[in-house]
């Protein structure tokens, strides 16, 4: 927990938002948007790491009551420039253990986050919050990415997994730990570059529904994307809806 505290500093969160393009394009934020208000419902919605509320303030704009829980004290500085305490509360924790006032609905993670808990035992307990704050019938929706293990030939332990003017993302791997990080290249028509790393945990899918089963929760769907498209063994991602069964 204290090295993602470090990597998600006041510097980081200067420079995290990025309005109208990359992860904050509405192409992005919207589908996004539109299934959890839908998943919601009449109810509540919890986001474990809301960040500087990329997801969080259009979702609580669309009537959907949201509170937050973050680890980074900056992330939450940078969020309160864009949305009061009264909009948008948020409890300063991680997201394994952390409890959240309210009653919920749904409670999510989006863009890979439960990966930032760097052990099998942490990610298990994250689902376990989750299900502390929802009731029979609650949700807890997961979207993350699938491991490109298959990019791999035998003896190279690195991934390009994408590559535009002016970025490149590379992913180097320890397969035995099921450890990844993710080092993030910005450069310009000079020498210089900007380089920012981030480790994670990687889950398999069948991995993630086994810690989904330990902590009460069924596999509802899961999907290539916000917007609905089939899952497949070509999938990159997947956002993964999970609930806790109804009372009979």
């Amino acid at each position: 927990m204290e090295q993602q505290a470090e990597i998600w500093d006041t510097e980081t969160a200067q420079r995290y938002d990025t309005p109208g393009k990359g992860m904050f394009a509405p192409e992005i934020v919207t589908p996004t948007v539109d299934r959890l208000a839908a998943l919601a419902g009449e109810g509540a919605a919890l986001e474990f790491a809301v960040g500087t509320g990329r997801v969080a303030i259009p979702l609580a704009g669309r009537g959907v009551p949201v509170t937050g829980i973050e680890l980074s004290p900056p992330m939450v500085e940078q969020l309160r420039t864009k949305a009061d305490e009264a909009t948008l509360p948020v409890v300063v924790g991680d997201m394994a253990t952390t409890a959240a006032p309210g009653e919920y609905t749904l409670v999510y993670l989006v863009f890979n986050t439960i990966s930032n808990l760097y052990t099998q035992a942490e990610q298990v307990e994250c689902f376990r919050n989750a299900a502390r704050h929802l009731g029979p019938g609650g949700r807890f929706v997961v979207e993350l990415w699938v491991p490109e293990l298959r990019k791999l030939p035998p003896g190279q332990a690195a991934t390009v997994w994408h590559s535009e003017t002016g970025y490149i993302g590379l992913d180097t791997y320890d397969v035995l730990r099921q450890h990844v990080v993710s080092h993030h290249f910005h450069f310009g028509e000079g020498k210089e570059a900007q380089l920012f790393r981030s480790p994670h945990r990687y889950i398999w899918p069948a991995e993630l529904d086994l810690m989904a089963q330990l902590a009460g929760f069924e596999l509802e769907s899961r999907h290539a994307d916000w917007a609905g498209a089939e899952f497949t063994a070509d999938s990159r991602e997947h956002v993964s809806v999970y609930r806790i069964p109804p009372k009979p």
